[in-house]
């Protein structure tokens, strides 16, 4: 049985648009874009065709562009609201996806690279290690709002 933290009414995130909050909005779009790298990579790794490195590189600078702008968002609600910051997965899910963002800007350095040597094996491996972040801060992410009531609106 799941227990919701009912305790703090106030879990209101501090970065929003007409009362919706910015940070879930914009999460998506990085997401979608480094696993959409690490497909494009192994696409390339497969068949050696410029055109995947090519994908892959403005995929991660897509993603990172993305990634910095709900980063803030959610650092403007992380800071914002002392009470999200008590709340168990807060921490876990902004050191993860700082993480992730780290890890995709120096893949997309890789990238930048001559192709085979941007792919295989450094761009690859980064890619993987990046995408397997993803489902943990998007589960610790998940529990804030569906657990512990973060940014629902009342």
């Amino acid at each position: 049985m799941t227990t919701v933290d009912t305790s703090h009414p106030d879990l209101e995130p501090t970065a929003r648009v007409a009362r919706h909050p910015i940070h879930p909005m914009l999460v998506p779009f990085p997401i979608v874009c480094f696993i959409g790298a690490l497909v494009t990579d192994i696409a390339y790794w497969r068949t050696a065709e410029m055109m995947w490195a090519d994908i892959s590189a403005w995929l991660l600078l897509v993603g990172l562009i993305m990634g910095v702008l709900a980063a803030i968002a959610g650092l403007i609600d992380f800071l914002g609201n002392r009470l999200i910051r008590t709340q168990t997965p807060a921490w876990p899910h902004l050191i993860g996806n700082l993480i992730a963002l780290v890890l995709a800007f120096f893949n997309n350095m890789v990238h930048a690279r001559d192709a085979w040597t941007s792919v295989v094996p450094t761009g690859l491996i980064l890619s993987l290690v990046t995408v397997l972040i993803l489902p943990i801060t998007g589960w610790l992410g998940w529990s804030m709002v569906y657990r512990h009531r973060v940014g629902v609106a009342r």
